[in-house]
């Protein structure tokens, strides 16, 4: 049994993650907001990973850093402060806690860490410049640290499509939003969180011990296809 320490584990895709790690790992949650899972290898944080310091943890085997932004403007609606917050919140906050807990992990059993990057970044998509800067850096950080840490701690993000959370409604605020965007992916589908999930798992497991520095994009084909 491991111990995973996941940032903003108790919605959208951290909370579905949460709930796949539990089944054989303890899991501790640092989010501002409390999970409404019961479970005895549950231990949280509250904890503003931004503004507070966070939390002294032990051990661990992993961290997953789960917190994101979908900050949809034109150019010219966008202001600097909308760069820095989305730089903010999905690279610094990263760091920050990639450096907090950086020597516990070394310690740790077959440690990894695994972030979240977006489509946008591959695919140049209107009105996504703020988000689509950000998660590029997130990239870069993944790329970096993946050589720098090897071959102790692996690190690995996931690059999803839209998704249904809290963090997407919207997008997917009404039927015909939501008939828009299945069919503008060639699979005919979006992601739930469940299944993002699971690809998580897969990449913190033991079955990843050859995967590092790699982005992973869960892109329903939107990337990869032209059909």
């Amino acid at each position: 049994m491991k111990t995973y320490i996941i940032i903003g584990g108790s919605k959208g895709i951290g909370k579905a993650l949460t709930n796949v790690l539990l089944q054989n790992h303890r899991v501790i949650n640092i989010s501002r907001s409390t999970p409404d899972i019961s479970h005895e290898n549950l231990k949280h944080h509250a904890c503003d990973v931004l503004k507070e310091d966070l939390p002294n943890i032990e051990a661990a085997d992993g961290l997953i850093y789960c917190p994101g932004s979908i900050n949809l403007k034109p150019i010219s609606r966008l202001s600097l402060d909308d760069f820095k917050d989305d730089f903010e919140i999905n690279v610094l906050g990263a760091v920050k806690c990639i450096q907090n807990y950086l020597a516990i992990l070394k310690n740790g059993k077959e440690p990894s860490i695994l972030l979240f990057s977006t489509v946008a970044s591959k695919l140049g998509m209107p009105f996504h410049a703020s988000i689509a800067t950000a998660k590029s850096g997130v990239e870069g950080l993944v790329k970096s640290l993946g050589a720098e840490l090897a071959p102790n701690i692996r690190i690995n993000a996931i690059a999803p499509t839209v998704t249904d959370t809290n963090l997407a409604s919207k997008l997917l605020r009404n039927d015909k939003m939501k008939e828009n965007i299945t069919d503008r992916h060639p699979l005919k589908k979006y992601l739930n969180p469940q299944e993002v999930a699971e690809m998580a798992d897969f990449l913190l497991s033991k079955k990843a011990a050859s995967i590092s520095g790699q982005i992973f994009e869960m892109d329903c084909g939107i990337v990869t296809f032209k059909l």
